[in-house]
């Protein structure tokens, strides 16, 4: 049975608006995430995250090593995109309108972990008891604003793990109590 995972980027304050960040992380975190990504065994996106995760579907002529590298791990992991409003989603990906039913299934049929990506699924997944982890990666930013990496209240959780990553990362991991 897989493990669904929910873990962004986010503020001192709170939000998760990765525009807000000062572009890429720093070489340690984002080689960690890089990892990250290629030990995933699917995603499970929002519409809204996965439009801004659609930018690693065409490489950059001014990308250096590790963005290629993002890119093919991130292209290489299959991808479930629950979404009402869109008519297509690229390659590797499958467009549902049932994140909760996809999850299940997913979950069930596959092992390893799968990423959960975008704060309103990782909300409505929490809310159907279906997210095993949530990871807090708090950056050294306070932004004021943004989209709150907890979409609505969240049950109790247990924190059981906390790790620098690379320069100026903290990872919070927690589950639900």
């Amino acid at each position: 049975m897989a493990k669904l995972v929910f873990g962004l980027n986010v503020s001192l304050d709170g939000y998760v608006d990765h525009d807000a960040f000062g572009g890429a992380p720093r070489p340690l975190l984002f080689r960690h995430f890089i990892e990250q990504v290629r030990g995933f065994t699917a995603g499970v996106y929002g519409r809204r995250m996965y439009e801004v995760m659609r930018y690693w579907d065409d490489d950059q002529p001014d990308w250096d090593a590790n963005e290629r590298e993002f890119a093919a791990v991130w292209r290489d992991t299959p991808k479930w995109v629950a979404s009402r409003s869109l008519k297509a989603v690229g390659p590797n990906a499958t467009l549902v309108t049932d994140a909760i039913a996809i999850a299940h299934d997913l979950k069930a049929r596959l092992g390893g972990e799968i990423e959960v990506a975008g704060p309103a699924l990782a909300h409505s997944l929490g809310n159907a008891g279906l997210v095993d982890e949530y990871r807090l990666y708090y950056r050294p930013y306070v932004l004021g604003r943004g989209k709150p990496f907890f979409a609505g209240a969240r049950s109790p959780l247990r924190l059981v793990a906390h790790d620098l990553i690379g320069e100026d990362a903290m990872r919070l991991t927690y589950v639900p109590a």
